[in-house]
């Protein structure tokens, strides 16, 4: 695979084999982020759980202290007082029916997460194999299926993601952007990583931490010392 310039330049910074402390990392991430847009910080966890197994996955949402940096676009299935309470709350979207027709019609995607209540789970099932794929499904797990819309929203906007285990065993997520300083993002980071030590399987054996990368959008890959979480 052939790289850039700019790339070829960051990837000199990195001292090959090196296991860097997750701040080291961090500084070291926003020194190779030379694109001049805001490059989203990415981390890259390879844990080791058996993901086919319904006992060993990994799955939940954590608010990051500093944000993500990103305007999130919040789509919410409620009704009555729900459907209200979302509006006033700032969701971006608010509806029932109306809204999966215009999902399944118009191929309409512009939202980034869906919050639904517990009894319009019954219609946003029908969208199951199209918000599905996208990781867009509601799920009471990352709080994103609940009565309380209001709280749903403030957290989304505030800085909530959702980290979940791939079928190669690796959890990807933000951490913010390179506008943030580095203090701020390794507060991120710490806070992400101590979520997902804290969801560790009780059926999982061994390493549970295999490996974490630290990127930028545009950026090589700097490998962290999982053991400094």
């Amino acid at each position: 695979m052939k790289h850039g310039k700019k790339y070829i330049e960051s990837a000199k910074l990195i001292e090959s084999g090196k296991l860097y402390d997750p701040d080291e990392a961090v500084k070291l991430a926003l020194q190779t982020a030379k694109s001049n847009f805001d490059e989203t910080l990415e981390i890259s966890v390879r844990l080791g759980v058996d993901p086919r197994q319904a006992d060993q996955q990994v799955r939940g949402a954590v608010v990051l202290p500093n944000g993500t940096g990103k305007k999130v676009r919040v789509l919410v299935f409620a009704k009555g007082d729900q459907a209200k309470d979302a509006e006033a709350a700032g969701a971006d979207y608010v509806g029932a029916e109306e809204l999966v027709a215009k999902i399944q019609g118009e191929n309409w995607f512009d939202f980034d997460v869906v919050v639904a209540t517990p009894n319009m789970m019954g219609i946003v099932g029908r969208l199951g194999k199209v918000l599905g794929p996208k990781g867009l499904m509601p799920n009471p797990k990352s709080g994103t299926v609940t009565m309380d819309v209001t709280k749903a929203i403030a957290d989304i906007k505030a800085g909530k993601v959702e980290y979940r285990l791939d079928k190669q065993a690796i959890i990807h997520c933000p951490i913010g952007k390179k506008s943030f300083t580095a203090e701020q993002l390794t507060e991120n980071l710490n806070t992400l990583m101590s979520a997902i030590i804290r969801a560790k399987p009780a059926a999982a054996k061994g390493t549970y931490i295999r490996s974490a990368v630290l990127s930028t959008t545009m950026g090589p890959g700097i490998k962290i010392n999982s053991l400094k979480f």
